[in-house]
């Protein structure tokens, strides 16, 4: 099996795909639900993405362009401005049309896509997917009720998501039989009361023409569109990676199995962990997926290494050039500082994907034990231009935390005066050097931070 992975806008991603080449797409996108999601790391929590939205003059110019199509999705931009206005929730749904849009596009004819969402937005969803699907194309809004979460003291506890499940065209895949479920213990007591020679419990019947039927238990039944089996993942479940949206591979696996065939392509370009990749690859199909968060996509690539049967990962958006480094830089500094922490092996350690503003100054730390002692190397990373201040802000903080050595990790390559002040901090009691400078060239050409061993 393959696993295609992107780094990146996943607009930009979608808009370079080829027409009618993905046979089933999953989303679990952002659903408006005003609220920044977290995952915890190193001890720390670093945001894994934002879901707040308010309108914008890149909202007004992509408004004008839908409007501009001439048709059903014009109509649905005209009405929704009419209806809502240009406030957050509109903005949310101009993002998701100008990505549903190009879903539809890559989608085979027979293909489909279901889209994960909860109350916050699913009646506006349902009434944008019409538009660009349109309503005959709709085939359920599947209800997925789990045990976890949902309290409420002022109304009833929200207990279930909904997915939203629309075909390309009147002609899409759908494999009944790969997803019955068992049948409920009062169905079995009730209705299959017959035992055969082998043992297997069976109802029966008869045709109109008189012909005998029997229906075994052990074949399941058919799966309905509201969905309790599946609990969601709670936080001993040991299939979680901590990551905030998470969903249990068996919820992944009931739709792909529905809907595509071994190795047809999956895709789902809000990839997030990675779960609709693992549920893929797990059940011989290939895999194409999107995130523009780097955590999220380093998570899906580790969770597909590790499978009993690897599929063959390939990844773009990632530097692979110094030109590839500045340009992550420039768009995002904290995505920027993710990729070059694990280009040397490192996670984050502090809220630093998100929040401007000063910082601690540590963006990373590794610890060892050594002699039975600990052994902290801080480390820094920094986007900018070379400035000695960085370097001498670095060995502060090293001071202060009682650490042993310090890490720069750099756009571009130290000045002189860097490198004659990191020199200068000296050696250490392993023979290591305590003030270590790599700039992003350098984690291309593979230098990782010295490794410490006891002597």
């Amino acid at each position: 099996m393959k696993a295609d992975l992107h780094f990146g806008d996943n607009l930009e991603w979608l808009s370079r795909l080829p027409d009618s080449i993905v046979d089933l797409c999953y989303i679990d996108p952002p659903f408006n639900s005003q609220a920044n999601y977290n995952i915890p790391i190193g001890g720390a929590q670093v945001q894994a993405f934002g879901d707040t939205w308010s309108w914008g003059i890149e909202d007004a110019r992509m408004y004008k362009t839908l409007l501009e199509r001439g048709n059903h999705i014009s109509m649905w931009a005209e009405g929704m401005m009419k209806a809502i206005g240009t406030c957050g929730m509109f903005s949310y749904l101009i993002y998701m049309a100008e990505r549903l849009i190009e879903i539809k596009r890559v989608l085979k004819d027979t293909g489909s896509i279901y889209v994960h969402c909860d109350h916050s937005a699913d009646f506006h969803l349902r009434l944008l997917l019409d538009a660009i699907f349109v309503p005959d194309n709709w085939r359920n809004s599947i209800v997925w009720s789990y045990k976890y979460g949902g309290r409420s003291k002022s109304s009833f506890g929200n207990k279930h998501d909904t997915i939203l499940f629309y075909s390309k065209s009147n002609k899409y895949i759908f494999n009944n039989d790969a997803v019955k479920i068992p049948h409920e213990e009062a169905s079995l007591e009730a209705n299959f009361r017959y035992v055969d020679d082998d043992g297997r419990r069976y109802r029966k019947g008869t045709w109109k023409s008189g012909k005998e039927y029997r229906y075994y238990a052990d074949e399941g039944r058919t799966c309905d569109d509201v969905w309790t089996d599946l609990g969601s993942l709670h936080q001993a479940d040991k299939e979680r990676v901590d990551y905030p949206t998470q969903k249990p591979l068996a919820l992944l696996e009931r739709i792909i199995l529905a809907s595509s065939n071994p190795n047809d392509i999956v895709m789902d370009c809000f990839m997030g962990s990675g779960t609709t990749a693992v549920a893929a690859v797990k059940n011989g199909r290939n895999f194409m997926g999107c995130d523009i968060t780097f955590l999220a996509v380093d998570i899906a690539m580790d969770r597909l290494k590790v499978m009993e049967a690897p599929p063959e990962i390939s990844l773009t958006g990632h530097p692979e050039t110094i030109d590839d480094a500045h340009k992550l830089a420039e768009q995002d500094k904290f995505q920027f500082q993710a990729w070059a922490l694990d280009m040397v092996g490192c996670n984050p350690s502090t809220d630093r994907t998100s929040k401007r503003g000063k910082d601690s100054g540590i963006d990373g730390k590794q610890i060892v034990i050594l002699n039975d002692s600990s052994y902290t190397t801080i480390i820094s990373v920094k986007g900018g231009k070379p400035k000695l201040t960085d370097l001498r802000d670095l060995i502060g903080t090293v001071t202060k935390e009682n650490a042993q050595r310090g890490v720069l990790l750099m756009l571009d390559e130290p000045t002189k005066d860097m490198v004659t002040t990191a020199a200068a901090v000296g050696i250490g009691d392993y023979g290591e050097t305590k003030c270590v400078v790599l700039s992003a060239q350098d984690l291309l050409d593979g230098k990782k931070i010295p490794e410490i061993k006891e002597i």
